[in-house]
């Protein structure tokens, strides 16, 4: 008799488990390697901004100048001189001590998730919000309530109405203020002054997450609101769009008395992020070139969103579509015709070489089966116009059926 005979399964999985989901995403994006698809559905920065004679030179430099501590362990907060740069990037007044190094910023919403949030905990996002936060969160077990959001944000007065009082009070409002993901929109200004005044009001904490915001087309965004109230938030940023995503670099800023436990949370987790890609990252950044680069990256965004819109306006003529137009970014936000159902398109869009995400997957509860999100950065123009024509092909097929 084997020994293999003898056992059932003997794993027991932690009740957290059964709150994870795989990435509707990250399914969608096997889809897309069969070749020949044109791909609306990643969130992935476009290849052709990666600087990379810019890292290859830093790299070289890095192992010439102080290979050893590159490649060793090294301090769980990061590496000190990253950590200055990021600090003084900021359009608020930070000390370095309150920058936190991640491995990504999807990290930094875990080591939030683990030390705020417990099991019932009331947690407000937007609607739609960002799907890599909803499962960074659910193994914590909260209770998730969507605040009601518009074109300008979040609703401040369905905020306080959700907020909670005492014990049921919520941890935290999430959002992502800037160009969001999925739907491309910006917080007004107005709509920041009264979110940030309510929200001291309440007690009620703010974690803004903001990987997005340099990639404004024609004028910046707002100030955060974090540089509002920085006791009253924990801020998020990201390396990945605006140089490489492949680095997994991010960072929090977050208020003193939190940062030691995020500290300790980032420890357990990984010990630091890796040391050589911080090293990287801060010679790259010398001498202003994010200030050179990122401009060549808004420009290449704006020429991709402006071929998007054209083409809409276009091949949806007639159909009963809608879409907004986004201000920066990498995303816009569509509405399919009444009655019809974005799941059941995408594979009738398939068929036909084109993909996108159905938007049910961004909502916490109450999805709209009629949104999808559309990325418009890495698709060529050529490629933007063969697959919004084929996207407006399978609308009319199924809507004819």
């Amino acid at each position: 008799m084997k020994l293999n005979d003898l056992n059932t399964n003997p794993w027991t999985l932690a009740r957290r488990a059964e709150k994870m989901n795989p990435s509707v995403i990250r399914e969608i994006l096997k889809v897309t390697e069969k070749p020949g698809i044109i791909s609306f559905a990643g969130g992935l920065p476009s290849p052709r901004t990666f600087p990379v004679s810019a890292f290859s030179e830093a790299c070289a430099k890095v192992l010439r100048e102080d290979g050893q501590a590159a490649l060793q362990y090294a301090a769980s907060e990061g590496y000190g001189p990253l950590r200055e740069a990021v600090a003084s990037q900021l359009p608020w007044l930070v000390d370095p001590a309150q920058v936190l190094i991640t491995t990504g910023s999807q990290q930094g919403l875990d080591l939030v998730a683990k030390v705020l949030v417990d099991a019932g905990s009331r947690i407000l996002v937007e609607t739609p919000t960002y799907l890599g936060a909803l499962q960074a969160f659910s193994p914590m077990e909260p209770e998730v309530v969507s605040v009601d959001s518009d074109a300008e944000g979040v609703d401040v007065d369905d905020v306080a109405a959700k907020a909670g009082t005492g014990a049921s009070r919520a941890r935290f409002l999430y959002v992502l203020p800037n160009f969001q993901n999925p739907t491309g929109r910006t917080m007004s200004e107005a709509r920041r002054a009264a979110l940030s005044a309510r929200a001291a009001q309440l007690g009620l904490p703010l974690i803004e997450d903001n990987p997005y915001g340099d990639l404004w087309f024609d004028a910046p965004p707002p100030l955060p609101l974090t540089a509002r109230n920085p006791e009253g938030c924990i801020y998020l940023g990201s390396f990945s769009k605006v140089l490489a995503p492949g680095l997994r670099l991010g960072f929090v800023v977050a208020p003193r008395h939190v940062m030691p436990k995020l500290l300790q949370a980032k420890q357990a987790a990984d010990l630091h992020s890796p040391s050589f890609n911080q090293r990287m990252v801060a010679e790259v950044m010398k001498h202003g070139f994010l200030d050179r680069h990122v401009p060549t990256i808004r420009a290449l965004y704006k020429s991709q969103r402006d071929a998007m819109l054209a083409a809409l306006s276009k091949e949806m003529a007639g159909l009963g579509v809608q879409w907004n137009t986004p201000d920066g970014g990498m995303f816009l936000w569509a509405r399919l015709p009444q009655g019809m159902d974005a799941v059941a398109l995408l594979p009738k869009a398939v068929a036909k070489n084109v993909a996108f995400v159905p938007g049910a997957a961004f909502y916490a509860d109450n999805p709209d089966p009629r949104a999808l999100r559309l990325s418009f950065v890495t698709a060529s123009v050529d490629q933007i116009n063969t697959g919004i024509a084929a996207l407006a092909e399978a609308i009319r097929e199924a809507r004819g059926a």
